[in-house]
C-alpha cells in the first residue's frame, strides 16, 4: 500500500478543502464541467446496475452534481443527502435544491434510516483512515445496500508512463491504490462483499500534456479549464468521429487494469 507520511495538518482536519472552495469547487469551468449531462456517465451506469432506486448518501459530494443527476433524472427512484466538510461547495449544492450535511461523515447523526446506497466518487484517496469510513458506511447501509468507492489507478498506463510527472500524484491524495491493495482493503470489512471490481475513465490529452510539460503541480484553474474543455469535447457533434476511437482505447485500458481510476463495488452482507 502507498501512502503519504506526514500529512500535513490542514489535510487532516478539512481546512484545505474549505479554503478550495471558492478558487475550485465554484470556479464556473467546474461547475459548468460537474453539471454536465456526460460529467457522470460512466459512474451513473455501474450505480444504476447495483441500485436502481432507494435512499442514497454521497460522501465528499462538492457540489451536489452527482446527486443532481439522480434527482434530474430519476425523481421518482432515489432520495438522496450529499455530506462534504467544503462550506462553499454544499451552499451552491443547497442552492441546487440538493440535501446536504456538513462535517466528517464519522460525527454526523444520520437517524436511524439506513441508505440502499453509499458512494465515495474520489474520495477515500484523501483520507488519513479510510477504513473507518468504509466501516461508518457498512453500519449505514441496509443489508443488501451497496457501496461504491472509485480511487485514482496506481497501475494505470498514465503512471506506469510517468510516475511521480502525473498531475494526479499531489498533495491531497494521501493514498494510491492498486487493483490488489483495493481489494484486500475491502475485505477489511467483514460486513460487505467485494461484487465488481474494475478500471475505467482515460484521459489522454492529461497523458499528453503531463508527458510534454512535466509541471511541479497543475494549477487549480488549469484543471479546471482542462475538464471543461474535454467535456465540451465529450458533447460535440465534430467529435462524432474520434469518440468511437477514444472508446475503444478506454475499454481495452479498462479490461487490463490500466485506465485512470478503480471502481469497487461492496454490498451489505
Amino acid at each position: 500500500m502507498c501512502y503519504a507520511r506526514p500529512v500535513p495538518a490542514e489535510l487532516a482536519d478539512g481546512r484545505f478543502y474549505n479554503e478550495r472552495g471558492e478558487t475550485f469547487y465554484l470556479s464556473p469551468a467546474k461547475l459548468e464541467s460537474d453539471y454536465a449531462p456526460v460529467r457522470f456517465a460512466r459512474e451513473l451506469r455501474i450505480f444504476r446496475k447495483f441500485a436502481p432506486r432507494g435512499r442514497v448518501l454521497d460522501v465528499g459530494c462538492s457540489t451536489g452534481a452527482f446527486l443532481h443527476q439522480l434527482q434530474s433524472r430519476w425523481p421518482q427512484d432515489y432520495s438522496v443527502l450529499g455530506n462534504d466538510v467544503t462550506e462553499a461547495a454544499l451552499a451552491y449544492a443547497k442552492s441546487q435544491q440538493v440535501p446536504v450535511q456538513r462535517g466528517s461523515l464519522l460525527e454526523l447523526d444520520l437517524g436511524g434510516g439506513l441508505f440502499a446506497a453509499i458512494t465515495f466518487w474520489a474520495v477515500l484517496e484523501h483520507l488519513l483512515e479510510p477504513r473507518r469510513f468504509l466501516c461508518k458506511a457498512a453500519d449505514l447501509l441496509r443489508p443488501g445496500g451497496h457501496c461504491f468507492v472509485l480511487v485514482p489507478n496506481l497501475e494505470s498506463l498514465a503512471i506506469r508512463l510517468l510516475g511521480t510527472r502525473y498531475r494526479y500524484v499531489m498533495p491531497e491524495h494521501v493514498n494510491y491504490f492498486s487493483r490488489a491493495t483495493l481489494a484486500t482493503f475491502a475485505a477489511t470489512e467483514p460486513r460487505l462483499e467485494l461484487v465488481a471490481l474494475r478500471s475505467t475513465h482515460f484521459n489522454p490529452v492529461v497523458l499528453w500534456q503531463d508527458w510534454r510539460y512535466a509541471p511541479d503541480r497543475v494549477a487549480d484553474a488549469q484543471r479546471a479549464a482542462l475538464l471543461q474543455r474535454t467535456t465540451a469535447w465529450k458533447q460535440s457533434r465534430s467529435m462524432a468521429l474520434i469518440r468511437p476511437i477514444y472508446a475503444a482505447a478506454d475499454w481495452i485500458l479498462g479490461r487490463l487494469f490500466l485506465a485512470d481510476n478503480l471502481v469497487a463495488v461492496l454490498r451489505r452482507r
